[in-house]
């Protein structure tokens, strides 16, 4: 396949991440919840790639894995070859809930991974930086309930951005948006994505934003999850929702989430 034209304007800043023969499960009340079967999978640096599945399956489990906010019962993890033992600033996640502290303005949520490293003195023009990178410049000294809900997220994009990770982790961070919202959003995504050149990771439950967002779409099966697919989405970006291709994509991944026949 003709690989991607990324019009990205500065050298891919990624990180590449393995994922090798993860399996995972929960201790709940002395029984085991499966959770992860025994899943690989790798992202080049700077690639995008866009996770599906079923509610529940453990796509936000493989996250939080590969975070390092609790290591897998078995398999490994590693970012540019070095195995995942625990959080790092290299890896940031954006949740769905945009998680700000309602008594600090735009300015100090954005600055909180600074302030946690000790380097915010020296460092604050990375604040306005990103900042003004998602077109909040206008509201630093705001509060949260100033805000809009795209307008939070943006902020919460910040927050991510300022520590220039090179492994972005996305929990369906547009989930809670209205539809134009969203559409929005996906785009500036795309377009800090090109820009900055972060490997990036994304759990969604829309097949038409995995496939207008990423490189590559995995398909996932019921938990405990196994890969059922890996799809290469070929075709460059600006991507229009109306794309043939696209939409042929889109049938054959609703397919195999058994969904093809309601659509």
């Amino acid at each position: 396949m003709v690989a991607l034209a990324l019009k990205q304007e500065a050298p891919l800043a990624g990180a590449a991440l393995d994922i090798d023969d993860v399996s995972h499960h929960f201790d709940i009340d002395g029984k085991l919840l499966p959770v992860l079967d025994h899943v690989s999978l790798n992202a080049k640096p700077g690639e995008f790639v866009a996770l599906l599945g079923p509610s529940g399956c453990g796509k936000s489990t493989l996250l939080r894995l590969v975070a390092g906010l609790e290591p897998p019962r078995s398999g490994s993890l590693t970012e540019d070859g070095r195995p995942i033992k625990g959080p790092h600033p290299s890896r940031v996640v954006v949740f769905q809930d945009p998680t700000l502290f309602p008594w600090r303005t735009v300015w100090k949520n954005v600055a909180l991974g600074l302030e946690a490293q000790g380097i915010i003195k020296s460092q604050r023009p990375r604040v306005d930086a990103a900042i003004e990178l998602v077109g909040l410049s206008g509201f630093a000294n705001a509060y949260p309930h100033q805000l809009s809900g795209g307008m939070a997220q943006r902020v919460s994009l910040a927050r991510a951005l300022v520590n220039d990770p090179q492994i972005l982790i996305l929990d369906e961070p547009l989930g809670k948006l209205d539809s134009l919202t969203r559409l929005s959003m996906q785009t500036e995504i795309v377009s800090l994505w090109q820009r900055n050149g972060f490997t990036t990771l994304l759990v969604t439950h829309d097949v038409e934003e995995a496939l207008f967002l990423a490189q590559r779409v995995i398909v996932f099966s019921d938990r405990p999850a196994s890969i059922k697919a890996d799809i290469t989405v070929d075709t460059p970006y600006p991507r229009h929702r109306g794309d043939a291709y696209l939409a042929e994509l889109r049938q054959q991944i609703l397919g195999l989430l058994g969904l093809d026949a309601t659509w």
